[in-house]
């Protein structure tokens, strides 16, 4: 057994630059590359900004200010021990923006970084240019599946109804990190699993999730989205989130998604008044982003123009 990672791991060389930026009371890691319209990338669980490195360049070159970053908790930006709400996560968003220079962007999220994209769209929409949504259902459509569908997305959801026990994150971070390979595994479509970029991936998904303090927060997103259904704030979140986004919103969900199950999320777009697409795509699983990046840059910039 190692000790625990440095969250240097996190800072891996490439064709793009590293910095820290002040947002919304905390400091974020944020890798960056090109200039042009900002298109902020939001990475999920069990994720870090790594998420998007095929995609960041490729978006540089054509001609995007492309920033991934490291979300509340993970990697090598700061973890508090609160700030898990879905409004702190999208104010944060809106809070980088700022922090970037910039008045708007357009928001790529995947998993539950696309969760946050849906939240921020909602709440802030003058400030999301454009959004797109990689294996997320709308918030409240999850929320409803859960219940009325409990042998579909209620079973799949049984990962992560695990984080409501405390102490959980040993168990996470436990044989350096060997559940998040699972994870990884459990998700995502069978070709990507067996093909070449899986191991590395989870490799580094896994030493980035033993920083210290990662796998806490990780799982604190979770705890809320749980604990807040039955009180004031929940409440209040739900009523938000009920109002429909101007925002133009594209939605690519894998048919093989074992997460969040392509049923779930088809319904989303009720909560979109502006242009809304759905995409399906024929056997990939929970990180389109990671299995089909050629097909996901293309929907990308043809939407984001």
């Amino acid at each position: 057994m190692r000790g625990p990672a440095e969250e240097s791991c996190v800072l891996v060389d490439g064709p793009w630059t590293h910095r820290f930026v002040s947002a919304n009371g905390s400091r974020f890691h944020v890798v960056e590359a090109g200039t042009g319209p900002l298109v902020l990338l939001l990475h999920g669980f069990p994720e870090f900004w790594w998420a998007w490195n095929d995609l960041l360049p490729a978006l540089a070159d054509a001609g995007y200010r492309a920033v991934a970053v490291d979300m509340r908790g993970y990697g090598a930006s700061d973890k508090p021990p609160r700030g898990y709400d879905g409004y702190t996560l999208a104010a944060d968003v809106t809070g980088l923006i700022r922090a970037l220079g910039e008045r708007t962007a357009a928001i790529v999220g995947a998993g539950s970084g696309g969760m946050v994209g849906w939240t921020a769209a909602a709440f802030h929409p003058a400030m999301v240019r454009r959004l797109v949504v990689l294996g997320a259902a709308h918030p409240l459509r999850l929320r409803t599946a859960l219940v009325v569908d409990p042998r579909g997305q209620g079973a799949a959801a049984t990962p992560t109804l695990r984080f409501q026990v405390p102490r959980y994150e040993h168990v996470l971070t436990r044989h350096d990190a060997a559940l998040v390979g699972d994870l990884l595994t459990r998700w995502g479509g069978d070709a990507w699993v067996a093909g070449p970029d899986f191991a590395p991936y989870a490799a580094r998904c896994r030493e980035a999730m033993q920083i210290p303090q990662a796998a806490f927060c990780a799982m604190e997103g979770y705890r809320w989205s749980f604990r807040s259904v039955l009180r004031l704030h929940g409440y209040r979140f739900v009523k938000l989130m009920q109002r429909p986004t101007p925002v133009p919103t594209l939605q690519l969900h894998g048919g093989a998604d074992r997460a969040i199950l392509a049923r779930t999320a088809q319904g989303s777009g009720r909560y979109v008044s502006g242009p809304y697409e759905w995409r399906l795509l024929d056997g990939i699983g929970h990180f389109p982003h990671r299995e089909t990046p050629e097909y996901v840059l293309g929907e990308i910039l043809r939407w984001v123009k």
